[in-house]
């Protein structure tokens, strides 16, 4: 539901910034994400070994990036092309902390903490 309701005037060049631990519900979000920019959401999974996953969405594409097994995660970003990915879609990365300074400035960052079994609790802000 919160994915969704994120995903309302997303488009090329936005870029959302997960953070949380595991099991935290990053990829949760994403599948909402996924749903409100009209993408397959049962094609949504974790990243993590393949490092990018891409959905065709309505209006634009969504990059998936997943930063946690990465080891030089600022470097590595570059290469895999995250400035055309901004050019052409919307961009979200989970474990993102792993490289805060290669990320664009204007990123929202939403930091999920477990507060519960099935409770969390969603801290977000522009970075500016």
């Amino acid at each position: 539901m919160l994915g969704r309701k994120l995903a309302v005037g997303l488009g090329a060049g936005s870029c959302i910034a997960l953070v949380g631990n595991l099991g935290a519900g990053k990829t949760a979000l994403v599948r909402g994400l996924a749903d409100g920019l009209g993408a397959e959401v049962q094609m949504v999974s974790s990243p993590t070994y393949v490092l990018v996953q891409e959905y065709p969405a309505r209006d634009t594409t969504l990059f998936h990036l997943d930063l946690y097994r990465m080891a030089d995660a600022e470097a590595e970003l570059e290469e895999l092309g995250m400035e055309e990915m901004l050019a052409g879609g919307v961009v979200v990365i989970e474990w993102a902390d792993r490289a805060c300074d290669a990320l664009p400035l204007g990123r929202t960052e939403i930091v999920i903490d477990i507060t519960g079994e099935n409770t969390r609790r969603f801290t977000a802000r522009t970075i500016a």
